[in-house]
Formats: structure tokens, C-alpha cells, sequence
């Protein structure tokens, strides 16, 4: 078992803060997070992209750079930015050798059985990856179905996923349920208005993840910032200064 892989089976779930960019992934590291994500909103938007239309796949092999800092990385790379698994494992293989230990694949609600062969390629290729095999049939579908859920993930789990994921599945009840037909490790996507950490610890949930929210958390808070200065008041929150920031380059050229 990867050390990442270990982070899944653990006492308590990773929880597993999502970066952007090199910045974001230092500074959360240095907050004590052993693993680290990336948000595929939060990189395409950043360069002015859509996410979930395959624009970004140079800009995620770059970003897998990160992985050579002082922590473990998982890249999320949407559907895989091709429908041939062929070209999936390729990419799969660059983010390894970039220094990504994880992968986020999500079917986008596409066929099962194509996203199941993405994986299969994937392992095959790279087989101390892990795969973390995301369905958005709560995400982009009504979610009332939870065969389809069931059915997905088992597809995705004999094609050799290391984990699973389903974004926007926040009811405790249908956790639990799903829990029970699963043999891997459950990844669910942390929401405000959901249930917190310490409960979906406590269902046996094993990573929970933060996707954009840190970056739409960072935008709001600069819009906060221009409020309040546009208003003649102090800006709230904390802002790292100029020197500190600069630093956090200068520690990844001596790393």
C-alpha cells in the first residue's frame, strides 16, 4: 500500500484541502496537510477556461509539478481530457512522473463501461496510482436512483479503482446505505450546508475533500476586502504579507 493510499485507511478520513496553484498548495501545506488536492474549477478559472470541457489537461501536467513538494498530491483531471482509455493511461502516466500520487476521474454521467476501461488503462499503466473513480450521478443527475450510484460504482471498483467518489451525496441515510455495497475507501465532497467532519468520520466515510470551495472562498473573500475598503473600514481576515508569499517560492528553489 502507497503511503497515500495508507492516508485512506487511517483513524481518521483524509481530509483533503483542494489548491490552484503553487501558492495555495504551499500554504496549506505548511498548515500541516500531509496531502493536498487540486480543484479543476480553480485551475481553469484562473486562466480564464471552462471547467469540464477538456481545456485544461496542459495546464493539469503542469500542475502536477506540485507533487514534488513537501506533501502528496491528487490531480484532478476531469473525464480524463479523452475518451480513448489509451490516452487516459498516457495522461495518467506524465501526472505520475510529474509527481502526482492520485488521480480524480469523474464519468460525467458519459457510459459506465467507458469509464470503467479509463480506469482499467489507468491502473495498467500505472498501477501505484490511485484512482479515485468519481459518478456525478448526484452531481449532474437527480441522484433518486441509487442503483445507478450502486451500479456505477461497482463497474468502477472491478475495473480497479482505489477509492470512490460521489459529489453532492450529502444525506447521512443514503451515506450509510451506500457504504455497505462498497469496498473501497468513500470520498465525498465537504459542503457547508452538509453534515460536518466529525459526522461523516463517524458514518465511515475515509476522505473528504473540499473541490473549489477554498477557491470561491478565496474570491469572496477579496470581494469582502473591496467592501470594506470601499467603505472606509478596515478589510477583514488574514492576508499573508508581500515577503511571505515571496518565500514561498524561494522554498520550493531550495527544496
Amino acid at each position: 500500500m502507497t503511503p497515500f493510499a495508507a492516508l485512506h485507511h487511517a483513524d481518521a478520513p483524509l481530509l483533503l484541502p483542494n489548491a490552484w496553484d503553487h501558492a495555495s498548495a504551499a500554504l496549506l501545506a505548511a498548515q500541516g496537510f500531509a496531502a493536498i488536492g487540486t480543484t479543476s474549477l480553480g485551475v481553469a478559472a484562473a486562466a480564464g477556461l471552462p471547467d469540464g470541457a477538456a481545456a485544461t489537461r496542459d495546464l493539469t501536467v503542469r500542475l502536477a509539478r506540485l507533487g514534488a513538494g513537501p506533501y502528496l498530491l491528487s490531480v484532478d483531471a476531469e473525464d480524463g481530457f479523452a475518451q480513448d482509455p489509451s490516452e487516459v493511461a498516457e495522461l495518467a502516466s506524465e501526472l505520475a512522473a510529474a509527481g502526482a500520487v492520485g488521480i480524480n476521474l469523474e464519468d460525467g454521467l458519459g457510459p459506465a463501461d467507458l469509464h470503467a476501461a479509463k480506469i482499467a488503462a489507468v491502473k495498467a499503466a500505472v498501477p501505484d496510482l490511485f484512482v479515485n473513480a468519481r459518478t456525478d450521478t448526484h452531481w449532474l443527475g437527480d441522484g433518486v436512483d441509487e442503483r445507478e450510484t450502486v451500479r456505477r460504482l461497482d463497474a468502477y471498483q472491478q475495473a480497479g479503482a482505489d477509492g470512490v467518489f460521489v459529489p453532492g451525496l450529502a444525506d447521512p441515510a443514503r451515506v450509510t446505505a451506500l457504504l455497505k455495497t462498497l469496498d473501497v475507501p468513500l470520498n465525498i465532497l465537504y459542503s457547508p450546508a452538509g453534515p460536518p467532519v466529525s459526522h461523516l468520520a463517524d458514518l465511515g466515510v475515509r476522505r473528504i475533500s473540499l473541490g473549489s470551495y477554498l477557491y470561491r472562498r478565496a474570491l469572496g473573500a477579496a470581494l469582502d476586502a473591496m467592501a470594506d475598503i470601499r467603505s472606509g473600514r478596515p478589510p477583514r481576515g488574514i492576508a499573508p504579507t508581500y515577503d511571505e508569499v515571496q518565500a514561498l517560492s524561494a522554498q520550493d528553489r531550495t527544496s
